[in-house]
């Protein structure tokens, strides 16, 4: 199934969803399956623990967050296309950005976490039939459905990866 067949847009997350492409569900997620697609390691290997302004987080907190939410989303995921309607809670990014330890971790290894973690959710969306991606039900308070999720993932990382690029880079000039 494909972007356009969400059967309601849900609000916040449509930013991330606007920002993949009309494709295929497991198409999009395979094609971000590495974040080297995206922004190859070395160039953030070069920013180290370089942050834009004050209390921002760095390159490898970035990374974290992109795993963790992976990881929430696909178990979100799991739980609707079983037709679990149990309202699902949001998360605090910003604990989990302050409590992850990211920034002791290696960009190889944040990006092979990142690689088996999306691995993961490929396998996961692969297991679901239309009905199952058709699925909704309500996280963050909104209403969502398997496939939005699957969307969701693929423009998450696709969002971070833009700011990255905006305003991370421009630091190595």
């Amino acid at each position: 199934m494909t972007k356009s067949e969400i059967p309601v847009m849900p609000k916040f997350f449509d930013r991330y969803i606007n920002l993949a492409d009309n494709t295929l569900v497991m198409d999009a997620l395979t094609k971000g399956a590495s974040f080297e697609n995206l922004i190859p390691a070395k160039t953030l290997e070069a920013l180290g623990d370089l942050r834009y302004a004050p209390n921002k987080w760095t390159v490898k907190d970035i990374l974290q967050h992109i795993i963790d939410t992976e990881r929430i989303m696909s178990y979100r995921a799991l739980r609707l296309s079983r037709n679990d309607q149990t309202p699902l809670p949001g998360f605090d990014e910003e604990l989990f950005g302050q409590t992850a330890n990211g920034i002791n971790r290696t960009i190889p290894d944040l990006y092979a976490e990142y690689a088996d973690v999306r691995q993961a959710t490929v396998r996961l969306f692969s297991s679901f039939d239309e009905e199952m991606l058709l699925r909704s039900g309500i996280c963050s308070n909104q209403t969502i459905s398997v496939l939005a999720l699957g969307f969701v993932l693929v423009g998450h990382a696709t969002h971070h990866a833009n700011i990255i690029n905006d305003r991370y880079l421009p630091l190595l000039a």
